[in-house]
Order: C-alpha cells, then sequence, then structure tokens
C-alpha cells in the first residue's frame, strides 16, 4: 500500500495545476512571446520588429531583435555597419545581394537556417507568401543604411 500511494503522490504533483515561479533573475531572464512588444517599421510597410533583450542603438552592446515580415512585404537594398546573425525563426525568408532590387533574384531560406549579415555588405531581403519572423543578433551600435542603385547612401 505504501508504494501504491507514492505512486498516487507522483502523478498528483505532475499533473497538479500549481502555480510555478520563475527563476530568480540573477539567474536567468525569461522574456516569453506574450511580452514581447511589435513596432511596425515606419519606412517598410508590413514589417515590424520587437527588441528583445538589449538595445540595439548602444556601441559595444550585445542585443537581440526580433523582426516579422508580412507576405509580399520586402526591404530595399541596404546595409548594416555591424555583423548580424540571424535565424529565420518562421517562414522562409528571401534574401538577395547588390544594389539593384530585383524581388525575382532571392534566394528561399527556410524555417531553422542561420545566416550572418557582413557588415557592409549591400542586401535586400523579405517574405513572398507567408509570414516571415527572424531573430537577430548583434553588438551595437545598429543601424540599417539604405543604398541608391549605384550602391552609395541615400541622403
Amino acid at each position: 500500500m505504501k508504494a501504491y500511494l507514492g505512486g498516487f503522490a507522483v502523478v498528483f504533483f505532475m499533473f497538479s495545476p500549481g502555480v510555478r515561479a520563475d527563476p530568480p533573475a540573477e539567474v536567468m531572464n525569461i522574456v516569453r512571446e506574450a511580452d514581447i512588444k511589435w513596432v511596425p517599421n515606419p519606412s517598410v510597410p508590413g514589417l515590424s520588429s520587437a527588441v528583445v533583450y538589449g538595445d540595439p542603438k548602444v556601441a559595444g552592446k550585445p542585443y537581440v531583435v526580433r523582426v516579422r515580415f508580412s507576405p509580399g512585404a520586402f526591404s530595399r537594398p541596404h546595409f548594416h555597419p555591424e555583423a548580424r546573425h540571424i535565424v529565420v525563426l518562421k517562414g522562409t525568408w528571401w534574401v538577395g545581394a547588390g544594389p539593384k532590387w530585383d524581388q525575382e533574384a532571392t534566394t528561399p531560406v527556410p524555417a531553422g537556417s542561420f545566416i550572418i549579415h557582413h557588415p557592409g555588405k549591400i542586401h535586400f531581403d523579405g517574405a513572398k507568401y507567408e509570414e516571415v519572423v527572424l531573430q537577430i543578433i548583434g553588438v551595437g551600435s545598429s543601424a540599417t543604411i539604405p543604398v541608391d542603385e549605384s550602391g552609395q547612401p541615400k541622403k
């Protein structure tokens, strides 16, 4: 009977809807999906972003940002001064290189893929048929510098 009660206790606690506290903040910080605040991009319709950790504007400090593209949303040719390490979390991301924007000259990058945007290299990217969500990790300060068809920064 003792073994039976022990088994019952284990099953009870496994399925008990008890409230669990997060680990202390000095051990780890948890950011849940519901805590992420998306902000529409004023320059690219259908693109929004959310800072998950850090501040991309602060030089020398790491940051984590999520970017969401609605179907059909694409950035125009641009570059970033810092290296960006990117994971495609959802959808198929389409990427192209060079200063001439051509949505048909893009390469599909499916969910689960990892990409590095090298600093100062011109590219464009977006979503064709489905929503795309990326997670970008870098070290600030971050910027997106749009370029013209000759590859020169737009003024």
